[in-house]
């Protein structure tokens, strides 16, 4: 879950969960660049990041998941018996180790079309090693294993509300959100999602296209919403100076879309809140990808920068 089935807690605790670029572009971006950005990210992060098949390290990988979410006993994001089959058929399993300490893993396996798709499931960082971009190291280091594998999108799911992973998935990875799922895993008993609707955004991340390459290479394209205002774009969901959504207009070209500052927070000191924020960026966000629309930023004050598929009416 950079979902709480997904990626939501790359940058904090938490799990991991098409082809051509704006215009066309396509990046060229062989496998020995691929595998020099992983290296350069892994080694600013301080750790090494490697497959993982043993089932020590594959048990250390169940553990920290567990330690993160702390789910209900039958609830568990994975198991090393799931791990260990994963890894044999040839699916994504790789941890980030500071030393011989184990603090960041992923898990993914492939999707459909078979050999194009890989579906990153579940990624988390140790709270110990939060700060130091070991969730920015195990996604270049799983950009590169799907590059070698002749892969070209790596897709998963997160959590809309959470700011800090939009951001992530969409600045600073280059990724983009490509359709709205509501509850889309039912009732989630961990601590993390406990009590909240499951909503996702499922994102894909066009490991083909420029991009993402200049993300990856620490150039990324960040949301602007001053700039978006000053060409005209139009608030359809904003926040209130409690804190509370707004709802707007949707007669424009743009929209821009806010999400709370702190979901987390919010959904710890007030739950009804949380869930009038889950609403209504399900109604706003969620009614603008079905009608056409689409994400191509997010600012990381906390709003999505999204194209109209209506346009101004």
């Amino acid at each position: 879950m950079f979902q709480a089935v997904g990626h939501d807690q790359l940058d904090r605790p938490g799990w991991c969960g098409r082809t051509m670029t704006e215009g066309g572009a396509v990046a060229t971006m062989g496998p020995v660049n691929e595998q020099e950005h992983a290296h350069a990210a892994a080694t600013a992060a301080g750790v090494e990041v490697r497959d993982v098949t043993g089932l020590a390290d594959l048990e250390a990988v169940y553990r920290l998941f567990d330690g993160i979410w702390r789910p209900a006993p039958n609830n568990p994001p994975v198991t090393t018996h799931l791990l260990r089959a994963l890894s044999k058929a040839g699916n994504y399993v790789a941890g980030a180790f500071d030393g011989p300490v184990l603090v960041g893993a992923c898990v993914g396996f492939l999707g459909a079309p078979a050999g194009h798709v890989l579906h990153s499931h579940v990624a988390g960082v140790a709270s110990s090693a939060l700060g130091r971009h070991v969730g920015f190291a195990l996604k270049l280091h799983q950009r590169a294993w799907a590059a070698e594998r002749g892969i070209g999108e790596v897709e998963w799911t997160y959590d809309p509300l959470v700011a800090r992973n939009a951001h992530f998935n969409i600045t600073k990875l280059g990724a983009r959100p490509a359709e709205y799922l509501a509850n889309f895993y039912g009732d989630m008993a961990d601590d993390i999602n406990g009590g909240d609707d499951s909503d996702r955004l499922l994102i894909r991340w066009d490991l083909r296209s420029a991009a993402v390459a200049d993300a990856c290479a620490g150039t990324p394209a960040p949301g602007d919403v001053r700039a978006e205002l000053e060409r005209g774009a139009v608030v359809a969901l904003g926040r209130s100076a409690h804190g509370t959504p707004v709802a707007g207009s949707v007669e424009g070209e743009t929209l821009l879309v806010a999400v709370p500052r702190d979901v987390e927070a919010l959904r710890a000191a007030d739950p009804g809140g949380a869930k009038e924020w889950r609403v209504a960026v399900r109604e706003v966000l969620g009614a603008a990808l079905a009608g056409g629309g689409g994400i191509t930023g997010f600012d990381r004050a906390g709003w999505y920068v999204v194209t109209n598929g209506k346009g101004s009416r």
